[in-house]
């Protein structure tokens, strides 16, 4: 059996720490929550990632995930993108900032959750890698599971909210889960 690899996860978010946990670890890696601030300056997820990833990797010297993610609304431009994290100071607001600014537009309200990852290590360029997840938001909170937009965020080959999936269920559908699936298949962490 080969060792177990360290990875720090630029992280204060329990849900996603949780994700990387139950999805990296039985594949041989245990994640270090690195807990950091780092300002979320680049124009792209990527770039953002990047700076997660590097700001981990500089506190730990392990090799570093950073994780950028957001919603896009469709109707709404894109928006909120990048700055799904920032409408609001906490996500009860954020997602009924949301749900307002949707308010007497036509549904279906078709969205995708887009998520980059960002690998930080001695002697490598940082690569990323991204997920998406297709999907439409809806207008009433469904679920408990989950963070973020979770609860209004429908994905209809499931018939379920990402608030309405268990836990074990979610990275099947997930932007994230998609992520780090392509993650663990670029070959990068062996």
């Amino acid at each position: 059996m080969s060792p177990v690899k360290k990875l720090a996860l630029a992280t204060g978010n329990p849900g996603k720490l949780r994700e990387y946990r139950e999805l990296l670890e039985p594949a041989g890696f245990e994640i270090v929550p690195v807990e950091i601030e780092v300002e979320e300056t680049g124009a792209t997820y990527a770039e953002n990632a990047t700076l997660k990833a590097n700001a981990a990797f500089a506190a730990t010297g392990l090799p570093s995930l950073g994780d950028d993610s957001g919603v896009e609304v469709d109707a709404l431009g894109g928006f909120p993108g990048l700055r799904s994290a920032r409408l609001g100071p906490t996500q009860e607001e954020r997602t009924g900032t949301l749900l307002e600014m949707l308010a007497g537009v036509e549904r279906p309200w078709k969205a995708r959750f887009t998520c980059t990852i960002a690998l930080a290590e001695t002697g490598k360029p940082v690569r990323t890698v991204e997920g998406e997840r297709r999907g439409e938001i809806v207008p009433e909170w469904r679920g408990e599971a989950g963070f973020g937009y979770d609860p209004i965020f429908l994905v209809p080959e499931a018939g379920k909210t990402f608030g309405e999936m268990d836990p074990d269920e979610k990275p099947r559908w997930s932007h994230r889960g998609a992520a780090i699936k392509a993650l663990l298949e670029s070959g990068w962490l062996s």
